[in-house]
């Protein structure tokens, strides 16, 4: 059995942690309410810009001269998986969660005879993927260095895949990455970027006819870059709500944690130490009675 004084010192150190994950989760409960103002921010201007390229895409449907972000390449035999995790982690199965869904495609895709490759944007799904899939992952991005995400952060990504895509060494592009729904729910989602997933009624959604000047193709093929953009960039942001809200929420049961454990610790101390004091009684009685 531990001595009273390693005791005192299991109880000290599991104070201290207490401490720590409070102050962790006080830090991320501050950061969370700034990153989810930007999620919910960008949301409706994501939805927009996929909702007015389908349209546009519509009209030009069927046409020869469309882009090659919106039709394809024609072959669906290269994979490039965008993974976009997190830098740090202690936030529960926030990364984890990511990575599963992520390395499930790719087992699938593997499972029907598809090359797979991945572009990681974050370390610790990098460092996850890496040992499974080490000589696949084609590219990893770093963000760590980068104090507050902006658009210019998803445009380099952008750029990149873009440039990877115009040397043809991928077909499809899928993107990863958490929608944050609330601080306890932060939903895994997997969103095909190139070739664009033209949503069904989106011709549909007005009986207006519009004319377009100019014309349909060349429209895309600028509206097409930039909105891969503002979708990766929305990604990066509803991730970073996500990891905070993951973050508190885990640092909260952390906290918990280390208050039952000090509550036990100290229970056993508090036994331990009256079962000492009343021992010593007893041999000072059994002492005095002989004497």
């Amino acid at each position: 059995m531990a001595s009273l004084k390693d005791m005192r010192v299991r109880i000290a150190s599991t104070k201290a942690t207490q401490k720590i994950t409070k102050a962790m989760q006080m830090v991320a409960a501050s950061k969370l309410r700034r990153a989810q103002t930007a999620a919910e921010a960008a949301r409706p201007y994501a939805e927009k810009m996929s909702a007015v390229i389908s349209n546009i895409a519509s009209a030009a449907a069927g046409s020869p001269g469309a882009p090659a972000l919106l039709a394809g390449t024609g072959r669906d035999q290269v994979h490039l998986l965008l993974v976009c995790t997190g830098e740090r982690g202690l936030s529960g199965a926030f990364n984890s969660s990511i990575v599963r869904l992520a390395r499930e495609r790719a087992l699938a895709l593997a499972a029907q005879g598809k090359e797979v490759k991945f572009f990681c944007v974050g370390r610790k799904g990098y460092e996850q993927l890496r040992r499974l899939f080490d000589k696949q992952i084609v590219e990893h991005l770093d963000l760590r260095s980068v104090r507050q995400l902006g658009f210019v952060n998803a445009e380099d990504i952008a750029k990149k895949v873009l440039a990877r895509f115009d040397n043809g060494e991928f077909d499809v592009c899928t993107l990863f990455y958490s929608q944050f729904k609330s601080v306890i729910a932060q939903v895994p989602t997997a969103q095909q970027i190139i070739p664009l997933v033209v949503e069904e009624g989106g011709a549909n959604a007005s009986a207006t006819s519009y004319e377009y000047e100019p014309e349909e193709d060349e429209i895309l093929t600028r509206l097409l870059p930039r909105n891969l953009a503002v979708q990766i960039f929305r990604a990066l942001l509803e991730n970073n709500a996500s990891f905070y809200g993951a973050q508190m929420s885990a640092m909260d049961n952390a906290t918990r944690n280390a208050g039952e454990m000090i509550r036990k610790q100290t229970l056993v101390y508090n036994r331990t130490r009256q079962a000492q004091i009343t021992k010593e009684l007893i041999e000072i009685i059994s002492g005095a009675e002989a004497v």
